[in-house]
């Protein structure tokens, strides 16, 4: 029995080692578009900012690893073109068929390039890789950067770190795809202390509209389907792969993970497209289990993310208030400031958002920002979210308290007071 893996970094790589431990004699073979496989993508902003001496510093394993220690054999520069599934091969750049008896399809996700030597997508090693030899083969005065999501945010916090004069153009008239006035608000003050300019509402097409030396196009992803929709795999409703709770698709031994694939969300029950590194690690590990022969089911996911933008922390859970409107939720929302610690021990602001559901009282959505201890309290109310607590539960959480870490009624408790008040 042979498993084929198409992609060899999260999704795929979780797929590959799962289905080794499921079953010692399966023969498994991971094929990668690129020249590297296992690599912290989520590191390639502090690569630029210099936070990271090389590319090559966040690989986590060698192909030489995985053949060796795992039995796993790595094919590099090895690009998918087709999928005859009914033969069950596939067929790489060059003519070249190979045989599967399953197929975990976790090549990820397509960014939108410009063809132009000055623009630069960012999604790869390759890419950092050639913005990296840009920045230093010149003198580069002024960058663009063309969306203002977490990849946009944060190249516009690295480019500057390096000196350059950074603009960030935004189609829309909020950061973050949040919908949220205040925590824009709150971006957009730390965004102007770094001397970073943010143009809302311009959708820019050319380098030449940004007036800039180089532009960076960050303007979101796509999920990578044309070879299995040709093949015949089904598409969602948001374009990604429309899979099960096996993450199995709609041929039969053909399973798809991570920025390829849909999964469910957890407060809508609707499928949802979240192209980030936990959930494609998630999914990848379930898909490789079934395809090795193993019953095991992916719940779904709240869409929790965290950024770093001029060293302010901003994280988000669930649903914003106006996702939440649009999904036919009725919502009441709560947002307060208080320290993260005692003001004794050096506290500092921090903000929480807290979003539930009016009708049932279920905590649906939240938001934290600040300059310490976002990380542990998005994940608090993630935990919540994914378990449908109630506000009136939530609000009286027991949750740590020593002043080096928390105050004496922690922001997170103090936000819930508030949202149950407002509910009753």
């Amino acid at each position: 029995m042979r498993l084929v893996v198409v992609g060899g970094v999260a999704a795929g790589l979780s797929a590959a080692s799962r289905a080794r431990r499921m079953d010692k004699s399966l023969e498994i073979v991971v094929l990668e578009k690129g020249g590297r496989i296992s690599y912290g993508a989520c590191g390639l902003p502090y690569f630029i900012e210099g936070q990271v001496e090389s590319a090559g510093q966040l690989t986590v394993m060698t192909p030489d690893v995985f053949e060796r220690d795992r039995d796993i054999r790595i094919r590099l520069n090895a690009e998918v073109v087709a999928i005859q599934h009914s033969r069950r091969e596939v067929v790489l750049a060059g003519g070249e068929r190979m045989h599967y008896d399953q197929l975990v399809w976790g090549a990820g996700a397509v960014p939108q390039r410009w063809n132009d030597p000055r623009a630069f997508s960012f999604h790869t090693d390759a890419d950092a890789e050639r913005l990296q030899d840009f920045l230093q083969s010149g003198r580069r005065r002024t960058a663009a950067v063309v969306g203002g999501g977490y990849i946009g945010l944060e190249l516009a916090t690295a480019l500057r770190a390096r000196g350059l004069a950074v603009t960030v153009f935004e189609a829309r008239s909020h950061l973050l795809h949040w919908e949220d006035v205040e925590l824009t608000n709150a971006l957009l003050k730390r965004l102007e202390e770094c001397r970073i300019a943010v143009y809302f509402n311009r959708a820019v097409k050319s380098v030449e509209e940004t007036g800039c030396d180089l532009a960076i196009i960050a303007t979101g992803l796509k999920p990578n389907v044309a070879v299995p929709a040709e093949a015949g795999v089904e598409l969602g409703r948001t374009g990604a792969i429309r899979t099960d709770d096996r993450t199995q698709t709609n041929l039969h031994g053909l399973y798809a993970a991570g920025d390829c694939a849909e999964s469910r969300h957890l407060v809508t029950g609707r499928p949802v497209w979240v192209p980030l590194g936990p959930l494609a690690n998630k999914m990848g590990r379930v898909a490789g289990a079934n395809a090795a022969g193993h019953r095991e089911t992916f719940a779904g996911v709240v869409g929790t993310s965290i950024v770093r933008v001029g060293g302010l922390g901003v994280a988000m859970t669930g649903l914003s208030q106006e996702q939440a409107k649009r999904e036919g939720f009725v919502p009441a929302r709560v947002r307060i400031e208080a320290l993260n610690k005692p003001r004794y021990f050096r506290g500092r602001p921090i903000a929480v958002e807290l979003i539930a559901d009016r009708n049932s009282h279920r905590l649906i959505g939240g938001s934290v920002a600040g300059d310490e201890d976002v990380a542990g309290r998005i994940n608090v109310i993630a935990t919540a979210v994914s378990a449908g607590m109630k506000a009136d539960d939530f609000a009286v959480l027991d949750l740590a308290y020593a002043p080096p870490f928390a105050t004496v009624m922690d922001p997170l408790l103090i936000a819930g007071q508030q949202l149950v008040k407002l509910l009753h």
